[in-house]
């Protein structure tokens, strides 16, 4: 008697393995796809918004070096307002000392500058009050525009920015920005870099 043959309708062992290889190629693609297109997350780790990388401390295009190329290797923290600062001005320079005190042992990796915006020559006694943070004034005309306001219709002077230690403008604080949430950003920024 010949051996019984299976039923054509019967899944071969071969077949199911198959279409369980195909199946495990294929869904994470899909997974993907739909992730990305349909599901977007409402918010975000980080607070500062993180913008078209920009870079600043390159060459001009007569070969000058940037003003800001002493800093390159470092991370910076940039404020731009006028020479006259007044007292919204103050709160945020001093706010960048205080931020970059609060780092802690990763202080030394972070630097603050202050972009004075215009010919007004700031007094002495903020000059002696941000020890430490390199002032240009006034800034170059052509590196200030680069330092773009949100899209909310605000100025360059309403923002905090970040340059990374490549030369590149790379975050934005928003207007009136909370200190805390600002030194959590700065705190990963350092932890998870490996240059600067």
């Amino acid at each position: 008697m010949p051996p019984a043959t299976p039923p054509h309708d019967a899944p071969r062992p071969g077949r199911r393995a198959l279409w369980w290889l195909l199946a495990a190629c294929v869904l994470p693609v899909v997974a993907s796809y739909a992730l990305y297109y349909v599901w977007r997350p409402t918010s975000f780790k980080n607070y500062g918004e993180l913008i078209a990388v920009t870079p600043l401390l390159e060459p001009g295009s007569a070969g000058a070096a940037s003003p800001l190329a002493t800093l390159k290797g470092r991370w910076v923290i940039v404020s731009i307002d006028g020479g006259a600062c007044d007292a919204k001005c103050e709160d945020k320079l001093i706010a960048l000392r205080q931020l970059r005190l609060a780092q802690g042992k990763e202080m030394d990796r972070l630097e603050r500058a202050w972009l004075v915006d215009d010919a007004t020559a700031p007094s002495r006694r903020l000059l002696d009050a941000i020890d430490g943070t390199t002032v240009l004034a006034p800034a170059d005309a052509a590196l200030l525009k680069r330092f773009v306001p949100a899209a909310d219709g605000g100025s360059a002077r309403d923002h905090l920015y970040v340059i990374d230690p490549l030369g590149n403008l790379m975050m934005r604080f928003p207007k009136d920005a909370d200190p805390n949430r600002v030194k959590k950003d700065l705190a990963h920024l350092l932890r998870v870099s490996r240059i600067g």
